[in-house]
């Protein structure tokens, strides 16, 4: 081999911060492009004497590749992670200069040049390192890429390389004659020139061109080198080489790209991998494969190209059952998706309609299946009261726990919001009411301020039916029968209660906590309150002077004013209220609600100073209903107003202590009932 060489070695960004390239670089890299400029002035156009024009011959190859190697290794010193890519790049660029340059000084003026040579041992040996450094860059820019993404890669590589065994490597054995040494040593180019082209489309399926600009140049690199290599060697196989030609710019080109390469700026961008990866890769390939196989039988190819292209076609087939596997995957985790409750992982209404068909079919009426629909009680003040990310939490505990319950028997599934249901697979219908009490106190949870029960409904299956809808609907109606029976009107019990107490020691207090309930519904429904909060609402009316069950009866019924001390005491009945009505968990937002019954929209009232909107919407509607209630019946140390004269006074307070949209509600609410007469106070 009597050329020089110049194998160049695949670069890439390095993930250290963005820092520009060191001025000893850049200096050094002018240096080496001006050495090629004048190398390839003269190889053009013959423009230095002929003294200086051997000298150029001889040793500007080498003097190219000893520069561009430098600034690799400069860039290696500031390099964190891929300092040892850099370190072997400048390595191999070294190695193939000092191919050169012996080549130059001792074997340049020989009349024929022995092979293997010297020369060949370093020009060889460049491959090894640069080899490893173009590894070590597609591993820091790509470690984690898919399987996907690698198999196509390594498609990609085979293919390449089988039709480039079936070019250079043909027409080289084809045309060298010679001893075994030497056709070893002359095929070690083109196989290490197939490993390279390999690895550089390898790290372009995997990493593609639009990654950086140190990756576009060193693809560049590998391009220049390659076509260079090849090309030469077809052409001393063939005997056409003419030393001196274009042909030798290109070993040097491909060395400064390297060291431009090392002195881009830095960058710690990487690339996207998770989206990348097509067909295209693999089609191609698997098409030229296909063609060099075919080829063969027409024109026999070296055994290299046929092994190459063979272990392409293993590939794709790897390829093509790996994403056989991933679609198959995919396409059982969306099934599960759909299937199953996102926060609880339990099954859906989906899964249960799927169930529920699968065991109608051949259910038997002495093993039956009983559904179970649960609905939770309190949930909603649960949620109010503590949050929604603590409402998710305790449905998922409510869900393992129903879901540990049930196991080994039949399967639990979430219906949406505060719904769950099972289905149990029962030994005798004697079980029944067991099983059904185990599921409701699965979905039972008792703390301090809140209790969270369960209502539910149950359906023998096929004893009671065989149709999944019908079961679906008679549980559903069993359940909201219980839960009218039972769970619902708890709070109604305990606001009976506590009003009865309160009737039993002032009648005239009772009268008053009905009636603003009865002012506070109309008004309610005029501004957007649902039916979902109406009740709460209405406990609030009802319950919103329970408090002054603490307050003396010298100081509720005090012929005048109150003093300063009795107002401060007065005012404490808010908060009263709320202790007392929070003693029942199930009244924890009512109780929040009488406790802010009376701050003011201006700020000034009691017990915390809330302003605005800042007051619930629904304590601000009891305050104007019952200042309402309180004008008309008067004080002991004030006389009861007439209606007109009652509407009168709130539209003068509002903006300051009642809300003017509040008001602006219950006016409207009263003149429409005012051609009925049921305006006014009704007696005691």
């Amino acid at each position: 081999m009597s050329a020089t060489r110049v194998p160049q070695h695949p670069a890439r960004r390095t993930r250290v911060s963005a820092v520009s390239a060191p001025r000893a670089s850049v200096w050094l890299l002018a240096a080496t492009i001006t050495a090629l400029a004048i190398y390839a002035l003269d190889v053009l156009f013959g423009v230095l004497p002929s003294g200086l024009s051997e000298l150029s011959d001889r040793f500007a190859i080498p003097v190219v590749f000893f520069g561009a190697a430098v600034p690799c290794a400069l860039r290696a010193r500031e390099a964190r992670e891929e300092a040892s890519a850099w370190w072997l790049f400048s390595l191999a660029l070294v190695v193939w200069g000092t191919g050169s340059l012996y080549f130059g000084y001792v074997l340049w003026q020989g009349r024929q040049i022995p092979t293997p040579s010297p020369a060949d041992a370093f020009w060889i040996g460049f491959y090894l390192p640069a080899y490893a450094a173009l590894f070590k860059l597609l591993r820091s820019r790509a470690g984690t890429a898919p399987r996907n993404l690698w198999l196509d890669a390594l498609v990609g590589a085979l293919g390449v390389a089988s039709a480039g065994a079936a070019v250079a490597i043909q027409s080289i054995l084809a045309h060298t004659p010679g001893t075994v040494p030497a056709l070893v040593v002359t095929l070690a180019y083109p196989v290490g020139d197939l490993g390279l082209l390999a690895l550089v489309v390898a790290a372009i399926t995997v990493i593609g061109l639009g990654a950086s600009g140190v990756w576009r140049v060193i693809a560049l690199a590998f391009a220049v080198f390659v076509v260079t290599d090849s090309v030469y060697l077809v052409e001393v196989a063939q005997g056409t080489y003419v030393s001196g030609g274009v042909i030798d710019l290109g070993w040097p080109l491909a060395a400064v790209l390297i060291g431009l390469a090392a002195c881009w700026t830095r960058d710690t961008a990487r690339p996207d991998l998770s989206s990348r990866g097509s067909v295209l890769v693999p089609a191609l390939s698997g098409v030229l494969s296909l063609a060099l196989l075919l080829l063969d039988h027409f024109m026999p190819l070296n055994g290299l190209a046929l092994v190459l292209a063979s272990a392409t076609i293993v590939v794709i087939l790897m390829r093509l059952s790996q994403t056989v596997r991933a679609n198959e995957r995919l396409l059982k985790a969306s099934r599960q998706e759909a299937m199953t409750d996102a926060l609880t992982h339990l099954g859906n209404r989906r899964q249960l309609r799927a169930d529920l068909a699968t065991h109608l079919a051949d259910l038997e009426s002495d093993r039956p299946l009983m559904l179970t629909l649960c609905d939770l009680d309190g949930f909603k003040a649960y949620n109010d009261t503590f949050g929604h990310p603590a409402g998710d939490q305790l449905l998922q505990r409510l869900g393992q726990r129903l879901a540990d319950t049930v196991t080994g028997h039949g399967s639990a599934y979430r219906m949406g919001g505060d719904e769950f249901c099972t289905l149990w697979h029962l030994d005798s219908i004697d079980h029944a009411l067991d099983r059904a009490s185990e599921v409701t106190t699965a979905l039972t949870e008792h703390g301090e301020a809140f209790t969270i029960d369960c209502s539910h409904g149950s359906v023998l299956l096929p004893t009671e039916t065989t149709d999944p809808t019908d079961a679906l609907r008679l549980a559903d109606q069993r359940l909201y029968l219980n839960k009218g029976s039972g769970r619902a009107s708890t709070g109604d019990q305990i606001s009976n209660v506590l009003r009865r107490a309160l009737a039993e020691r002032d009648s005239e207090l009772g009268s008053h906590l009905d009636w603003v309930a009865e002012l506070l519904t109309r008004t309610a429904e005029l501004l957007g309150v649902g039916p979902k909060d109406l009740e709460a609402a209405r406990q609030t009316a009802l319950l919103h002077d329970v408090g002054k069950v603490a307050i003396p009866d010298a100081m509720l019924n005090k012929p005048a004013a109150l003093n300063e001390g009795e107002r401060q005491f007065m005012r404490r009945h808010t908060l009263i209220g709320e202790r007392i009505i929070s003693a029942a968990p199930a009244m924890a937002v009512v109780a929040k609600l009488v406790r802010h019954t009376h701050e003011r929209h201006d700020g000034q009232g009691y017990p915390d100073g809330l302003s605005g909107e800042d007051i619930p919407m629904i304590s601000r509607i009891v305050s104007v209903c019952d200042a309402y209630d309180a004008i008309l019946a008067g004080r002991p140390y004030r006389a009861a107003r007439n209606h007109a004269e009652a509407l009168a006074e709130l539209r003068r307070c509002s903006g300051t202590q009642f809300d003017p949209a509040v008001v602006d509600a219950f006016v409207g609410a009263q003149e429409a009932l005012a051609a009925s007469s049921v305006t006014g106070r009704p007696n005691p």
